[in-house]
């Protein structure tokens, strides 16, 4: 066995389905948005307005960095921006597999909201600002990405069955 790794935008599904394969594996969950809230005792929202989003990617890139380095099986729903920095992709692809959730605008629009817990959409249209990172970071995710899943119109369960079995035939 060996990690699996979730990638994507914010709405995609991750931490959802992420954790209904743990359930269903038996294996450790990690969401490393909430690793690095425990580890700084702040909100994401509060590190990218108070040190920006570079440090913030740094924080990514040491949690990353961490998880591999304990060598655990585990599935791990990671932020979305996390595949923006190349050596976080290398990680991720040497110690395990890659699996990009994927959904459209619209899908995504409707997911998220607007709201200080997602500080790349705060204050801005929200359809916009997805339609913007999609663009800037659909390449990256694909390139990132071992497989691909197309998350919308299915059911978090239904994502987590297809995800588990591309996963067991990797």
């Amino acid at each position: 066995m060996r990690a699996l790794w979730l990638v994507g935008m914010m709405g995609s599904g991750k931490t959802t389905v992420g954790e209904l394969i743990a359930r269903r594996t038996g294996l450790v969950f990690v969401d490393t948005d909430s690793v690095i809230e425990a580890a700084s005792d702040r909100a994401i929202s509060s590190i990218f307005e108070t040190d920006g989003e570079e440090a913030f990617r740094d924080l990514e890139a040491d949690c990353i960095d961490r998880i591999v380095a304990t060598g655990r099986d585990c599935v791990v729903a990671t932020g979305g921006g996390i595949v923006l920095r190349p050596q976080n992709v290398s990680a991720m692809r040497s110690n395990g597999r890659v699996v990009w959730l994927m959904a459209g605008r619209d899908e995504l629009a409707a997911r998220v909201d607007d709201s200080p817990a997602r500080p790349l959409l705060f204050n801005q249209q929200t359809a916009q600002r997805l339609d913007a990172l999609l663009v800037e970071r659909a390449a990256a995710y694909a390139a990132a990405a071992h497989h691909t899943v197309d998350t919308a119109a299915k059911s978090p369960e239904d994502v987590a069955r297809e995800v588990i079995l591309l996963w067991d035939g990797s």
